[in-house]
């Protein structure tokens, strides 16, 4: 009798082990913002969007709309203010030099800075941590402060009221901020990637440009389109070391359309919607890539 229980003790122990466990009630995690009604989130986002948009459609409004017109709506349209300043106040000429400009300092800055934070990522020297120093500490100059020794240098060498000055002056600007982005990159993607290529008899530039290259066109991207948009809307530099008419960028343009007594503003809005476009198609085409590059060159290094 005693062993008939054990059997049947054993054997129903047996069957609750071969059962599944029952289910775990796992207790639902409140986050702070399920909480907030759906009004507090998007009314100030909306307020935010408000403010924001406003301005351009402020700017469009002037640019379309007659001159004489009072309407709040661009109704009849007209592109008389754009036919204007395109073509009688040079703004074709302006855009040509201004886009030489953004996409020479494009270049030239994302070349400098990949040379430069491929050193930083991967090579170790005596004075790193001073020149990483020095690097966040050009941050807090102004360019104003550099206006002088500039000119003087730009002059020795005879580069003034030449756009190579504004190109080597916006570079120059940028580069620190671009150096620690891209090494920060460089740092992301893991060493062992290039040894294995070292050891399939690559030389470290051709590992560089095979391995490394093409996982940091993020990061690429974001340097590069803060370089161009940067120097595209730059004012001071361009007005300090550019005189003649023929050689001046957009920035400079738009300035030449404020008069001592009176403003154009039509021409002026006609003149700020050029000036926005190449920015705007900029930043629609590159988006994704650029909150991606922006975070990963930020997050380690």
């Amino acid at each position: 009798m005693t062993a008939a229980l054990a059997e049947e003790r054993t054997d129903a122990r047996a069957s609750d082990a071969l059962q599944p466990p029952p289910p775990v009630r796992r207790k639902k995690r409140e986050r702070a913002f399920d909480d907030v009604p759906r009004w507090q989130i998007y009314l100030p986002l909306g307020l935010y969007l408000l403010f924001t948009l406003i301005p351009f459609y402020w700017m469009v409004l002037f640019a379309v709309r007659p001159a004489k017109s009072t309407s709040l709506v661009p109704w009849p349209i007209t592109f008389d203010h754009f036919d204007k300043v395109w073509n009688e106040r040079s703004f074709a000429v302006f855009f040509q030099n201004s886009m030489v400009v953004g996409v020479s300092t494009l270049v030239a800055t994302t070349a400098v800075a990949l040379a430069g934070g491929y050193a930083l990522a991967r090579f170790n020297f005596r004075i790193k941590g001073g020149f990483m120093l020095a690097l966040l500490c050009s941050q807090f100059i102004p360019g104003a402060l550099m206006l002088v020794p500039l000119f003087e240098i730009f002059k020795n060498l005879q580069l003034i009221n030449s756009l190579v000055s504004v190109i080597i002056a916006e570079t120059v600007f940028q580069l620190p901020l671009s150096i620690i982005l891209i090494s920060g990159f460089i740092k992301n993607v893991p060493v062992s990637l290039e040894e294995a290529a070292w050891v399939d008899g690559c030389g470290r530039f051709r590992a560089f440009c095979a391995v490394v290259l093409p996982l940091l066109r993020p990061g690429l991207i974001a340097v590069g389109s803060f370089a161009f948009v940067h120097s595209w809307n730059h004012f001071l530099f361009a007005l300090m070391f550019l005189s003649e008419q023929d050689k001046q960028t957009i920035p400079v343009g738009l300035n030449t359309l404020i008069g001592a007594d009176s403003v154009d503003l039509g021409a002026l809005a006609a003149g700020g919607v050029i000036a926005a476009v190449p920015v705007v198609i900029v930043f629609a085409f590159i988006q994704k890539w650029l909150v991606t590059g922006f975070s990963a060159g930020a997050v380690k290094g």
